[in-house]
């Protein structure tokens, strides 16, 4: 039978790491729609599953200490929310969470390729090929230990930040769902953090985008590149060069599209990215 208890956890371990340049980055929690949680496991052991909301989530181990880390949908409720801890022999323990209000801002741009905006039948059927695609690499699993510890993937400005409402030629479209770096064409894009190659090619919106998986759910997203210079299933060390900015798909101009899926969630990756001087979420 399993046992439950039900606990309020302090979960705020806050931030592990404030840093610049390449130096690696540990998360920070910030428990509002698109940010992170994360909970501190100090009895933890091995062969246990943690889940947020009934999905399966990283655990991680920093200075002998265990911790969990989970994604919070941009499109979940505030309030209460729930991290469950089962052990290999059935035990059960939730922790509560409590997710605070968080406005975005509202970004207009103006595409000049009208099919980008409002696609045709054939490319509604392709978008629809591609949308199966992009979820099963979002939901891939491994059970390796999660490589967190992220770099910044490329060199340039932030253009556009996560969670803005998006609005294409004045049509309200999906929140931006990750962050815009402007840079130069032809720029090399690096993997943040060792890890596999789930997927990668052109698609119709994102252009040619590679998603590369960090362990236990955690996973990167690359758009928009100029070239691709890897495949599914190779393997690639933190740092490596694994395409260069471009302009492809949906797009104003170069720029690196940089996202992070946790938990099949996406995230703001400024939380997982080491900080940089006069950046501020």
């Amino acid at each position: 039978m399993i046992k439950k208890h039900t606990t309020t956890c302090a979960l705020l371990f806050g931030l592990l790491a404030v840093m610049s340049g390449n130096t690696l980055a540990l998360p920070q929690q910030a428990l509002v729609p698109g940010g992170v949680a994360l909970l501190a496991l100090p009895n933890y052991q091995s062969g246990s599953i943690v889940k947020f909301d009934n999905k399966r989530v990283a655990v991680f181990q920093e200075h002998g200490n265990w911790y969990a880390i989970a994604g919070i949908p941009l499109q979940h409720s505030v309030g209460d929310h729930a991290f469950s801890v089962t052990t290999a022999n059935g035990t059960s323990r939730t922790h509560k969470i409590t997710v605070i209000v968080k406005k975005y801002a509202e970004q207009h741009l103006t595409i000049k390729n009208k099919r980008k905006v409002n696609p045709n039948p054939d490319d509604l059927k392709r978008i629809n090929r591609e949308r199966l695609r992009k979820s099963r690499a979002r939901k891939f699993w491994s059970d390796g230990a999660p490589q967190i510890d992220f770099i910044w993937p490329t060199k340039g400005e932030i253009s556009s930040i996560f969670g803005l409402r998006r609005f294409f030629n004045e049509q309200e479209r999906s929140p931006h769902n990750g962050l815009d770096i402007a840079a130069a064409e032809g720029l090399p894009v690096k993997a943040v953090a060792a890890g596999k190659v789930i997927d990668s090619g052109e698609f119709f919106f994102s252009g040619n985008m590679i998603y590369l998986d960090h362990g236990q759910g955690i996973i990167s997203l690359y758009a928009h590149l100029s070239q691709i210079d890897v495949k599914p299933g190779d393997i690639v060390r933190q740092g490596q060069t694994i395409g260069a900015v471009g302009q492809t798909g949906r797009v104003t101009g170069p720029h690196l599209h940089f996202a992070v899926y946790a938990n099949q969630t996406l995230v703001d990756p400024l939380f997982l990215l080491p900080v940089k001087a006069g950046l501020s979420h």
